[in-house]
């Protein structure tokens, strides 16, 4: 990827050695997601996992909203113009295919939430692996309002991150919380003063960058594959990530520099595997 890479609704720029910062531009309709969003964030994201300098993504949004989900005027004339055709789930153009995208990077993913996310746009930042939020941001799982349930992947992540019983108090009022309050629940890592929001998360993903490419990637698939397999499952699949990650140079490095204290050098062109 160049320095920078800019479609119709969301742009990205590297911000720091492996970093990318991603951002939904649409500031003037909350964010809210349309197909041509939707198009472009996956154009984005296939393009992100071809550079192999990249290790970590920060998605933020541009204005004073994170993500409103859906955009609702498109929304309405897509039930008034082509849901009777199509017969498809609005949502299978929108949000459904780019949570799952997240989910399966390779790239390990970091929400700045700098506003407003609600319904799908919650949803899209509990896909991330990490959320750090904005002393602004508002949250809220808040289909139930609009006649719908979570559709795109709420009602999976939530009683994973908060437990069923607040998970379900959130989903079924459609209350909007404070991220003090989303904090508490352990909804974001963490609560940040708004203009120091792109700096923190920048900063967290390059801490995660320094560290070998292949182990980043294999721990994000690890912990992301523990949520739906039990013990013995998972420290099956460890060991046999383990086992493959032995054969890195990555780990030679990382033992060389422990022995002569020094500080490891990841990520050289030539650190793939040992010869």
């Amino acid at each position: 990827m160049d320095d920078t890479f800019e479609l119709e609704t969301i742009f990205a720029q590297r911000a720091a050695d492996g970093v990318v910062l991603i951002t939904l531009n649409r500031p003037e309709h909350g964010n809210g997601v349309v197909p041509q969003l939707a198009r472009d964030f996956m154009e984005l994201l296939a393009a992100l996992e071809q550079d192999d300098t990249l290790r970590v993504m920060v998605l933020t949004g541009a204005g004073e909203q994170f993500c409103a989900g859906a955009d609702l005027h498109a929304f309405q004339r897509y039930i008034e113009d082509e849901l009777a055709e199509t017969e498809e789930p609005y949502n299978a153009r929108l949000l459904f295919p780019i949570t799952q995208k997240i989910v399966h990077c390779r790239l390990p993913a970091i929400a700045a939430i700098n506003g407003g996310a609600t319904a799908g746009g919650l949803d899209l930042a509990l896909a991330c692996d990490i959320r750090i939020a904005s002393q602004r941001a508002k949250l809220g799982e808040t289909y139930i309002k609009l006649g719908l349930n979570p559709g795109n992947g709420g009602s999976y992540f939530l009683p994973r991150l908060v437990g069923s019983g607040i998970a379900a108090e959130l989903a079924l009022t459609g209350d909007v919380i404070n991220a003090e309050r989303a904090l508490e629940l352990g909804l974001v890592n963490r609560v940040v003063p708004h203009d120091e929001l792109i700096a923190e998360a920048v900063t967290l993903a390059e801490r995660i960058a320094r560290n070998p490419k292949l182990a980043i990637e294999a721990t994000k698939q690890q912990l992301r594959n523990s949520w739906h397999m039990d013990l013995n499952s998972v420290m099956n699949a460890s060991f046999w990530s383990v086992a493959a990650l032995t054969r890195t140079r990555d780990l030679k490095e990382g033992i060389d520099a422990v022995l002569e204290k020094r500080s490891p050098r990841y990520n050289d062109p030539g650190s793939k595997k040992r010869d």
